[in-house]
């Protein structure tokens, strides 16, 4: 075809960013190699496997907690979507590995249908990322990342946990590493009966109740990476989810569903890394499965089967000892088949070209630039642009500028499904603009964040006078808003104490009716702290969310109400080897929902532990 025809030249090379001209042997394998170029000129929030163990229920509550992105879940759980800096789900990119893992069916993400153990580290960029990372990355990109090192002998650790509700959680790793060799597993099943109560919320003529709220979900990780030669190494990852989620209802005789997910996510990667230059190919393979059961006694009523064929490549030269030149190449293969959807056997070919050049003026300045063309089978896509600096004039500040031209390509669904889908669907595009500010005094750290988008060709489902609803390119979104945060980090003989809070303004309107758009709170805040002594941890989170309207209208009838929620955690460790903790979440009690109808739990209680070898 003539994408392929177009873009076979581009695999020639892909390449992971040189700091400086002379390079050690690596200890670490990073398979997102991209954001270590990225972190030189945006804020990157990352969260490590200890933070994500403080909101060990789910991905969802780990985000809504710990990052200034909202979250809409469905109860506790249940399917859930983010909200970042004022946009839909479909404009927030889940990139697994530098690999994005978008569902070609929906176009988006489902928060609680990705594992939330098994990684590194959990990476958040805010703002437009579409020429690094493609489709959706528009209001930002959430990184799941895996590292593998070398020469770190044999390490492992089991964490478990019980809570109210019926949930059990247990996680294990194992890693074992050498000169040349590296590998590392890890598995986790977590199940829930989630059957908590919220009288205080009326479903008729009775408190609410989360029957047939049941989900469980099980997933393992498996890395491996060795060294061919001092210079050269060859990585795979490996990943597979199974999942499934109880749809509540609200009445005791009420028709029980469930929906049913798996994923398979595989990646190979040969990287070379020399003085001047940096080459690394990598060829993933994706698969995401799903079914829908209208009763969960019967056979499925609906579902999809989607498979990805990804080839990427980047290359990156330093041409002078101040500039630096990266190409980036990719070609994908999309299949998919529906059920009773309308949509039968589909194939998409998409393939891309990106070219950055970033110029180091002097040690406290720097730009970068860059272009990219995607060519996607039946649809025109724009060409799109970034333009990045970054300056630290004084020893107390930093500044940042970013200009982006980002891009959403319409899903298997909104083209294809029946009756609805549109094949005459054109991309969204956005441009975005948005500054840092960041001001050290002392042991804090205080970012300041505005930021402004303006989205076009928004893909939207409306109803037909024939009685259907279908997609349609319809109005703009214009975005305006600040993102803050402030970071503390104390240490003091055997005390510690951390800081991590943020608050965020997001002005997200329909430029057609000038409303707030749906799901989108104008205020946002959180914060977590952390303090250590000795043996002995203790954390306090709160969150507080803003009125959020849930119809076009902004009925505030209909919204949701503003609510603050804390929650906190002990734990003790003995021998550097053993942990013993507890947790309370929502110790305040608070009724609050994130979706309409669908409370979540009140105050609820854990304890675990975790064993290191």
């Amino acid at each position: 075809m003539d994408i392929k025809r177009s873009l076979v030249l581009l695999f020639s090379s892909y390449g992971c960013f040189l700091f400086g001209q002379e390079k050690t042997i690596d200890t670490v394998y990073i398979f997102d190699n991209q954001m270590n170029k990225v972190k030189l000129f945006h804020k990157v929030n990352t969260l490590n496997p200890e933070d994500l163990e403080k909101n060990s229920t789910n991905l969802s509550d780990a985000l809504r907690f710990q990052t200034s992105i909202y979250i809409k879940e469905n109860g506790r759980g249940a399917v859930s979507s983010p909200s970042f800096r004022g946009t839909s789900a479909g404009h927030t990119a889940f990139v697994w590995n530098g690999i994005n893992i978008n569902s070609n069916f929906l176009g988006q993400g489902d928060v609680n249908n990705i594992p939330l153990f098994g990684y590194d580290e959990l990476e958040i960029k805010a703002g437009g990322g579409s020429v690094q990372y493609g489709s959706s990355a528009i209001g930002g990109s959430i990184h799941l990342n895996n590292n593998l090192d070398f020469n770190r002998g044999f390490k492992a650790s089991l964490y478990s946990e019980i809570s109210s509700f019926d949930t059990y959680n247990n996680f294990a790793k194992a890693s074992f590493s050498n000169e040349k060799f590296s590998f590392k597993v890890s598995g986790n099943y977590f199940i829930s009966q989630n059957d908590y109560e919220v009288p205080e919320f009326k479903t008729g003529n009775e408190g609410y109740i989360n029957r047939n709220g049941r989900y469980y979900n099980t997933s393992m990780n498996v890395g491996i990476s060795y060294k061919i030669a001092p210079q050269q190494t060859i990585s795979w990852q490996n990943q597979v989810f199974d999942g499934s989620q109880h749809y509540p209802i609200f009445a005791e005789n009420g028709n029980k569903t469930k929906y049913n997910a798996q994923t398979l996510r595989s990646l190979i990667s040969w990287d070379i890394n020399k003085n001047k230059f940096a080459n690394s190919l990598k060829a993933a393979y994706t698969e995401d499965n799903f079914q829908y059961f209208g009763d969960i006694l019967k056979p499925k009523e609906s579902g999809a089967e989607g498979k990805n064929y990804i080839f990427k490549n980047d290359f990156n030269y330093f041409i002078t000892p101040k500039i630096n030149f990266n190409v980036i190449g990719e070609f994908q293969v999309n299949k998919g088949k529906g059920y009773q959807s309308g949509i039968g056997n589909i194939s998409r070919d998409m393939g891309s070209a990106a070219g950055l050049i970033k110029y180091f003026v002097t040690e406290n300045l720097r730009f970068e630039a860059g272009v990219k063309k995607d060519f996607v089978e039946d649809i025109s896509s724009p060409v799109l642009y970034s333009f990045s600096g970054k300056w630290h004039p004084l020893k107390w500040y930093n500044a940042g500028v970013n200009v982006s031209k980002n891009f959403k390509i319409p899903s298997f669904n909104d083209l294809y499904w029946e009756k609805g889908g549109n094949p005459d669907l054109i991309p969204e595009t956005s441009i975005n603009v948005d500054m840092d500010h960041e001001f050290s005094f002392g042991d804090f750290k205080i970012t300041l964040s505005p930021y402004y988008m303006d989205v076009k060709n928004y893909i939207n489902w409306l109803p037909t006078s024939s009685g259907y609803w279908a997609a349609f390119n319809t109005f703009k979104v214009e975005i305006y808003g600040l993102e803050s945060q402030i970071l503390f980090n104390k240490t003091f003989g055997k005390h510690d104490i951390k800081l991590n809070a943020g608050y965020t303004y997001s002005k997200s309107t329909n430029k057609e009716t000038g409303n707030q758009m749906v799901y989108v709170p104008i205020h946002k805040a959180y914060g977590n702290i952390d303090y250590q002594y000795s043996f002995l941890k203790v954390y306090v989170q709160g969150l507080f969310n803003g009125l959020t309207y849930t119809t076009t209208d902004e009925k505030r009838a209909d919204a949701i109400d503003p609510y603050f929620v804390m929650n906190t955690g002990v734990s003790a460790t003995l021998l550097k080897k053993y942990t013993l903790g507890f947790k309370v979440n929502n110790i305040t009690n608070t009724v609050y929902q994130t979706v309409s109808y669908y409370p979540m739990p009140k105050r609820n209680y854990s304890i675990f532990a975790t064993l290191n070898f």
